[in-house]
């Protein structure tokens, strides 16, 4: 299947089962405040099989194209750590998770699952915004001495932010779907009207900027 193939199907799927809400006319408010036309919850994939398996496998895919030396998988924290231990029972790839912060009992862990000093990683993500919290993961690997290969996501809004955050941290993310693509699929299936894709685009482009909703 080819790219532009896999990044339709996912966003089919990812609409076909509301895991991909847009709602240009009546924004969602994020917890930072920001009034946002999109609103991602990718958990969904889990409790639908055929969805579930075509990121699964997607997943899988990236891993095997683009990071073949991957020797462990880490999910992040939490959206992460179930799509991390399919992909990695799929690949026969030992797999762990990186929490948001260290554990306040037993052993104080935050990255749960080994891990030896050299390993090649490849965090498993199920959205990429500014890629700040991926980033944070990426750096907690890092630190424990692990050779952080990339990153593989099942969406990504391609926010400018995004991109350059991941430039400075010197990481690389292949996603499985993308706004792109998913605008053009809304339009052509008559989720969103034509004209909203431009609002949606421009929300992309700068999240801060709320002239779109106008």
């Amino acid at each position: 299947m080819s790219l532009q193939s896999t990044e339709k199907t996912i966003a089919k799927a990812l609409l076909s089962i509301g895991a991909v809400f847009l709602r240009p006319a009546q924004p969602f408010t994020w917890a930072s405040g920001i009034k946002s036309p999109i609103y991602c919850d990718n958990r969904l994939t889990l409790t639908d099989v055929k969805v579930r398996n075509q990121v699964e496998e997607g997943l899988a895919a990236i891993v095997h194209k683009h990071f073949p030396t991957a020797e462990v998988l880490m999910g992040t924290s939490t959206a992460g750590i179930a799509h991390a231990a399919i992909t990695a029972t799929l690949l026969n790839l030992p797999m762990g998770y990186v929490r948001g912060s260290s554990k306040d009992h037993g052993r104080g862990n935050q990255i749960e699952g080994k891990l030896e000093r050299g390993q090649k990683v490849v965090v498993i993500e199920d959205l990429i915004s500014t890629a700040g919290s991926s980033i944070e993961v990426v750096n907690v690997l890092r630190e424990a001495g692990a050779d952080v290969l990339g990153i593989a996501s099942i969406f990504t809004y391609g926010m400018t932010k995004g991109i350059n955050n991941l430039k400075v941290a010197n990481v690389v993310n292949y996603s499985l779907s993308n706004l792109d693509t998913l605008v053009e699929v809304a339009v052509e299936e008559g989720y969103i009207q034509a004209d909203d894709k431009a609002r949606l685009l421009a929300f992309r482009n700068n999240p801060n900027d709320e002239s779109w909703m106008k």
